[in-house]
C-alpha cells in the first residue's frame, strides 16, 4: 500500500506561507485585542479597538430620554482598524466557503475566475450596504422632507448606526488594499482596483469629515443598489453567457443613479448650505459651511459622476461593437457560397463547359487549320 506524496508546505513568513495562511494571522491579531478586553490594565486600550467611541448623552425634551449620540475623533483610527481585520477575515470566509466552491463547479478561465472572485465579494458587500442604508434612512425625514440634508448643519452629532456604518464602510475599502496582495491580483488590473477603492475612501472620509454624513447616506444607497445589481448579473452571466438581462436594467438605473446624485449635490450645495444660518469655517464647532469647501466638494462629485459616465459610456460601446461584429460573423457563416467565376478564355479555362484553348499547335487546331 503506497503513501500519498504530500505537497512541500512554503517556507515560514515567505510571501507564498503570508498568502496562503493570512486570514489565520488576521484573526490572532483581532484575537489579541479581543483578549485585553479581559485584564484591567489592557481593557481601556482594547476598547478603543473595539467600541464606537466620543458618544456624547444628550436629552432632545426635558420629559424624554437622553439619547447617545457621537462624534468622530483620531480614536476613529484604531476603530477603523480594527474592523479591517475583521473585514479580511470575512473576506477569506466568503472566498473559500462560497466562491472556490462555486467556482470548481464553473470552470472558468483564470481570468473569469478573478472576475467572478470580485464580482462576489462586492455583491454580497453592496447587499449588506444597500439594506443597512434603507434601515437608517427609514429612521430619517428624507422621503418626506429632503431639506434635512442641510438644516441644522454642522451635523457634529450622528447616531449609534450611523457612525458604525461609516466606520464600516472605510473599514472595508481599505481592507482591499492589502488584499490586492493576499488575492495575488495581476498587474495590469492592480491600477483599476486602485482608482475606485481611491475614490471610495475619499469620497467616504470626506463625508464623514466634513459633517455631510446626511448626504453622503443618501447618495451611497442608491449607488449601493446599482453596483449590486451589475456584480449580481455579472455573476450569472459567468454561470451562463445567455443570462445578460440585468445588465440592461442595470444600464438604466446608473444612468437614473447618476442624475439623482448630481442632482441632490447641486441642490446642497448649491442652494441649501448658502442659505443655512451657520455660515462660516471653525475646526473646533466642526463648521465648513464656506464657498471654498461647497465648490470643492460639488466639483469633486461631479468629476467623479463625469469620469463613471465616461467609463460607462466606453462600455457600452465596446459591448455593441462586439455584439455588431458576432452578428456580422453569423450572418456570413449563414449566407450561401457565391457562385465560382467564369475563368478568362485566354488563360486557356472553360465556359459553359466549352473547352477552349488558344494554343494553334495542338491538334484539333492544326485540322481547322
Amino acid at each position: 500500500m503506497g503513501f500519498r506524496k504530500k505537497n512541500k508546505s512554503p517556507a515560514v513568513l515567505s510571501h507564498e506561507f503570508v498568502i496562503q495562511n493570512h486570514a489565520d494571522m488576521v484573526s490572532c491579531v483581532a484575537m489579541v485585542i479581543l483578549l485585553g478586553l479581559m485584564f484591567e490594565v489592557t481593557a481601556k486600550f482594547a476598547i478603543t479597538f473595539i467600541t464606537v467611541q466620543y458618544n456624547v448623552t444628550q436629552s432632545l425634551d426635558e420629559r424624554a430620554e437622553p439619547v447617545n449620540l457621537y462624534q468622530y475623533g483620531p480614536k476613529d483610527m484604531a476603530t477603523v482598524f480594527f474592523y479591517l481585520l475583521i473585514a479580511v477575515i470575512l473576506h477569506a470566509l466568503i472566498q473559500e466557503y462560497i466562491l472556490d466552491k462555486m467556482n470548481r463547479r464553473l470552470h472558468l478561465s483564470k481570468t473569469k475566475h478573478s472576475k467572478f472572485n470580485e464580482s462576489g465579494q462586492l455583491a454580497a458587500f453592496y447587499l449588506i450596504s444597500f439594506i443597512w442604508g434603507c434601515s437608517i434612512l427609514t429612521a430619517e425625514e428624507f422621503a418626506t422632507n429632503p431639506t434635512f440634508l442641510w438644516e441644522g448643519y454642522p451635523h457634529t452629532h450622528m447616531v449609534f448606526q450611523v457612525k458604525f456604518f461609516y466606520i464600516c464602510q472605510m473599514a472595508y475599502w481599505l481592507h482591499a488594499l492589502p488584499e490586492l496582495y493576499f488575492q495575488k491580483v495581476r498587474k495590469e488590473d492592480i491600477p483599476r482596483q486602485l482608482y475606485y477603492v481611491f475614490l471610495y475612501v475619499f469620497h467616504i472620509t470626506g463625508a464623514y469629515v466634513l459633517n455631510l454624513h446626511r448626504l453622503g447616506l443618501v447618495l451611497l444607497v442608491p449607488h449601493s443598489l446599482v453596483e449590486l445589481l451589475f456584480h449580481a448579473s455579472r455573476l450569472f452571466y459567468f454561470s451562463d453567457e445567455n443570462k445578460q438581462k440585468g445588465f440592461t436594467l442595470w444600464a438604466l438605473l446608473f444612468v437614473i443613479a447618476r442624475l439623482v446624485t448630481l442632482t441632490l449635490s447641486v441642490l446642497t450645495f448649491g442652494f441649501g448650505l448658502p442659505r443655512a444660518e451657520n455660515q462660516g469655517f471653525s475646526l473646533a464647532e466642526g463648521n465648513f459651511n464656506v464657498l471654498t469647501v461647497r465648490m470643492t466638494c460639488l466639483a469633486a462629485i461631479c468629476l467623479t459622476q463625469a469620469w463613471m459616465m465616461w467609463k460607462f459610456i466606453n462600455f457600452q460601446l465596446k459591448k455593441w461593437r462586439e455584439h455588431s461584429q458576432s452578428q456580422a460573423s453569423k450572418v456570413k457563416a449563414i449566407s450561401p457560397k457565391s457562385k465560382p467565376h467564369k475563368k478568362d478564355p485566354a488563360r486557356g479555362g472553360s465556359a459553359n463547359g466549352v473547352l477552349k484553348s488558344d494554343d494553334k499547335t495542338s491538334p484539333r487546331a492544326r485540322k481547322a487549320l
